[in-house]
């Protein structure tokens, strides 16, 4: 049965903030419905990739959006939930990406089968979308 354990979570604050730095040329976006999705691969100094052998995932829902914190902790379980069921679609045509961030930018809150239809097209755009 897979798990998400910690070591799949995206934490710390320098690590989010290379995610979101404007105009790397190393990091790729997309939207697909309901998902904003940013992703890199990290590479070491030596031109290597990391050897990570899941995607390090951050999900976030905006407060903006969703401004009861009962509905943002529902949707975040939602996709936690569909990527832990999906996440070995990652990997199968290239290397899967070392750190993911699924923004959520649906303005209404969608149903967990909603969302994982969406997560499994986004995971296979993200799988296909890289080409070593």
């Amino acid at each position: 049965m897979p798990t998400f354990p910690k070591s799949e979570r995206l934490s710390g604050k320098k690590k989010i903030g290379i995610l979101f730095q404007k105009g790397r040329a190393d990091l790729r976006s997309f939207y697909l419905f309901p998902f904003r999705v940013i992703y890199h691969y990290a590479v070491d100094e030596a031109g290597e990739r990391d050897g990570a052998d899941m995607a390090a995932v951050l999900i976030n829902v905006s407060k903006r959006q969703f401004k009861r914190a009962v509905d943002r902790n529902l949707l975040r379980r939602r996709i936690r939930e569909a990527y832990r069921l999906n996440k070995q679609l990652l990997g199968r045509e290239n290397s899967a990406p070392t750190e993911i961030a699924f923004l959520y930018i649906a303005k209404t809150k969608a149903t967990f089968e909603e969302i994982e239809k969406g997560m499994k097209r986004t995971l296979k755009k993200v799988d296909s979308g890289h080409t070593e």
